[in-house]
């Protein structure tokens, strides 16, 4: 990684921060960074951005030479870079541990060495899947491992809070800074009791970081907004039902509610919509909004056409007692 002197404080009045020619893709000339992309929905939101013309830097800690804790060496950022790049964008791969500092500061130096300036940081962190299924859920808080506890909340929240705290200096000198944070549930939703102390917390503090600094990124014009995907077909969730994407259906079966389950391309073709949309800050700044309600506003659907509302089916007929299938929330 470039480790070029650290500038991200010092004044940058002269730095070029317009958009380029409206004729082209909707986010030519915009640099993004994507933290926490090696797959699922941090994957196909540094995609899309690439399909809509942006310079996506992609972090993560899984490339071809090593494996993060999540154990999963069939996904990497290199990978995630070429997709992005294929898709017609710019996809630099930088491997990045979001919870040591020293990494993050690097990353700052290097984008801010090659481009000046970040006008998109998704903060897609978590890779905690691995703890969920024996140590959180099904658990009270004080069965959970304490040391488990507390990497859940440093996947998903300490790297967060770094990720934002050391980029945002590069944000700001945007035009049109945006961060999105991705979470699982949206503010509505999560007034629920996400099952386990550590999770819960963990869920509902990117909400609270999107609001807190959607007030700070309002006098640059800019927006912070949460986001949700819904039931994430995702690689790892593929494999954990043994299925794939061509056959995911089959795990119906196993799991009625699979049936509203959507893919990592429904949130990233709803957030790239929300990446170009020049009036994002009005309408978005400090909210908590899911992959459905933003592919209602924008008109995208999933890959198959549809547009899966898994909030709505949850809160409704799960919660609610109302008649329905997921079918009938797609």
């Amino acid at each position: 990684m470039n480790d070029t002197k650290d500038t991200t404080s010092e004044d940058t009045s002269t730095q070029n921060t317009s958009r380029e020619s409206p004729a082209g893709p909707p986010l030519a000339g915009r640099i993004a960074l994507v933290a926490g992309a090696t797959r699922g929905a941090g994957r196909a939101q540094a995609v899309e951005l690439g399909r809509a013309g942006a310079t996506v830097y992609v972090t993560g800690r899984t490339t071809r030479t090593r494996i993060s804790e999540v154990n999963r060496s069939t996904e990497t950022i290199e990978e995630t870079a070429e997709l992005v790049t294929a898709a017609g964008g710019a996809g630099i791969a930088v491997p990045v541990d979001h919870l040591d500092e020293e990494q993050v500061r690097a990353l700052a130096r290097r984008v801010d060495g090659e481009h000046g300036r970040l006008d998109i940081l998704i903060n897609d962190l978590w890779g905690g899947e691995h703890l969920t299924g024996h140590s959180i859920f099904g658990k009270k808080s004080w069965e959970t491992p304490l040391a488990d506890g507390l990497r859940v909340l440093e996947l998903g929240v300490r790297s967060h809070v770094i990720t934002a705290a050391l980029l945002l200096p590069l944000l700001i000198r945007s035009d049109a800074p945006l961060l999105v944070e991705v979470t699982d549930g949206t503010a509505h939703y999560n007034r629920r009791y996400r099952e386990n102390m550590y999770y819960d917390l963990a869920k509902n503090a990117p909400i609270r970081l999107a609001f807190g600094l959607g007030q700070e990124l309002a006098e640059y014009g800019g927006a912070a907004v949460a986001v949700t995907p819904g039931f994430l077909r995702s690689e790892q969730m593929l494999a954990n039902f043994g299925v794939s994407e061509q056959n995911w259906r089959e795990a119906i079966a196993e799991e009625p509610s699979f049936g509203i389950a959507e893919s990592p391309g429904f949130l990233a073709r709803a957030v790239a919509a929300l990446a170009a949309d020049p009036d994002r800050a009005e309408r978005w700044n400090g909210k908590s909004t899911s992959s459905a309600e933003l592919a209602q506003r924008y008109g995208v659907t999933d890959v198959d056409g549809s547009r899966p509302d898994a909030w709505a089916y949850l809160e409704e007929v799960v919660h609610g007692g109302k008649d329905g299938s997921p079918e009938d929330y797609r």
